[in-house]
């Protein structure tokens, strides 16, 4: 059986047992030995077994053993939790704007099914969502009906007339947004009461967080990226529902103006970030507040705007503004040790198959250690997950950790990851399972 059937026989096969197994059958067992262990939170490699039972790893440990496990042999490669996207967009496919117009929502699932298995392929088990109409795939994944990385959903985007979510036409008037859902991707909302009902409605839906645009972005076509957005009121108001339901708020801000409105409001994350100052980096580490990591997109693709086939002139621009400050930036967090997420902001047929390589490029563009850049993909993702409170639709244990009561998401790969950041790579990858199931299976004999 060839490779390409074998992983396609595995993710079957796997979806099937998940979605179909009996109550009352006992849990499946599943040890894996001949293995060298990252944990997700050390600086190093260990040697032990690991033992999973259903869905939960069951213990790590040398010498383990399991009456009628099913014992896979890892041939001496590395088993490590299955990598978490801190910021994803599954359901975009080549920039803000195309589902607006080119393809109705039956087309938009059916390409974000695809994204979804690819995220599995290349051993990306969890992903949360930075905003998109994907409440409902967030919803099918979880009660087993579609197959897909564990997804943590902010539902749509929360911005203003002509802010970075605004995905309506140059010609629309007052009145032609009024209370309205862009295909799902976002809501217009100019006010405190407008942001409330907004957020409100997305935490109905099973939001785990809420995104507001807290400034000008560079893939959207009415806000110029040195502009401020969301009134002081209005993120208010989101962070005091936020609060409410015992989640947090992450916005998406470049530059210092929007970064400390936001963290005056009482925001917990931040997204992008490429233009602050060190005193808004220094500001953000005395508060707790997080920051979302995007390397490829500043540093590889907005380099070369050119190659972002459907960006216009001005925002190859803006690209250009972004890049310009990204380095500083990552060498300041490098510095100042922020909480550090890794989050791709990674779609379109150019990106969409790479997401490992945002973890990669935080070694080999912005200098980070390699155990550093992993962390922001495991450990350091779960803790921001577990900001969701009791909103965290997956509570029975810790995601990104291998570690006894941890969710059963684990990637074998070829190579030590601490030493050559490459062993992520997709090809490297030759096992996956998320949950207890086995979706990706390149071992020999398997």
């Amino acid at each position: 059986m060839n490779r390409s059937i074998r992983v396609l026989a595995a993710a079957i096969a796997g979806f099937l047992s998940f979605s179909h197994a009996a109550a009352q059958d006992p849990p499946q067992r599943t040890l894996f030995t001949n293995v060298m262990v990252w944990d997700g939170t050390a600086e190093g490699l260990v040697a032990a077994d690991v033992l999973v039972e259903g869905n939960l790893i069951a213990g790590v440990g040398q010498g383990l053993s399991s009456s009628g496990a099913t014992v896979i042999d890892g041939g001496g490669r590395t088993l490590m939790p299955g990598l978490i996207d801190m910021h994803a967009h599954v359901c975009l496919q080549e920039g803000l704007v195309e589902g607006r117009t080119a393809w109705d929502q039956m087309a938009m699932g059916a390409m974000s099914a695809h994204f979804l298995m690819d995220y599995l392929d290349q051993g990306f088990t969890t992903a949360r969502s930075a905003g998109c109409n994907d409440l409902g795939m967030a919803k099918a994944i979880r009660l087993g009906r579609l197959p897909g990385p564990r997804l943590f959903s902010a539902g749509g985007w929360l911005t203003q007339t002509g802010g970075h979510a605004d995905t309506g036409f140059f010609n629309d008037r007052i009145g032609d947004q009024d209370d309205l859902e862009r295909h799902g991707f976002g809501y217009i909302v100019d006010s405190p009461a407008e942001m409330r009902k907004a957020a409100r409605m997305n935490l109905r839906g099973g939001a785990t967080h809420l995104k507001v645009m807290a400034g000008g972005g560079v893939a959207s076509e009415f806000d110029p990226i040195t502009i401020t957005e969301s009134q002081p009121d209005e993120t208010e108001a989101a962070v005091a529902i936020a609060e409410d339901y015992g989640t947090y708020v992450t916005v998406h801000a470049y530059h210092d103006r929007s970064l400390n409105r936001s963290m005056d409001a009482g925001v917990r994350v931040i997204e992008h970030g490429f233009l602050m100052s060190e005193e808004t980096m220094i500001r953000m580490v005395e508060e707790g507040v997080a920051l979302s990591l995007q390397a490829v997109m500043s540093l590889e693709a907005f380099a070369d705007p050119e190659s972002i086939t459907f960006f216009t002139a001005d925002q190859k621009a803006k690209a250009t503004m972004v890049n310009s400050g990204a380095a500083n930036m990552f060498a300041m967090a490098l510095e100042h040790r922020p909480l550090m997420f890794s989050g791709g902001d990674m779609f379109g047929a150019a990106y969409a198959h790479r997401q490992a390589d945002n973890i990669r490029m935080l070694v080999s563009g912005a200098n980070f250690p390699p155990h550093l850049a992993l962390w922001t993909a495991a450990s350091n993702a779960n803790e921001g997950l577990s900001c969701s409170g009791e909103l965290n639709p997956y509570k029975d244990g810790p995601l990104g950790m291998i570690q006894e009561g941890a969710y059963a998401d684990i990637i074998l790969v070829e190579g030590n990851p601490l030493e050559d950041i490459d062993a992520i790579s997709r090809d490297n990858v030759h096992f996956v399972m998320k949950d207890g199931s086995v979706y990706k299976n390149w071992l020999d004999g398997m």
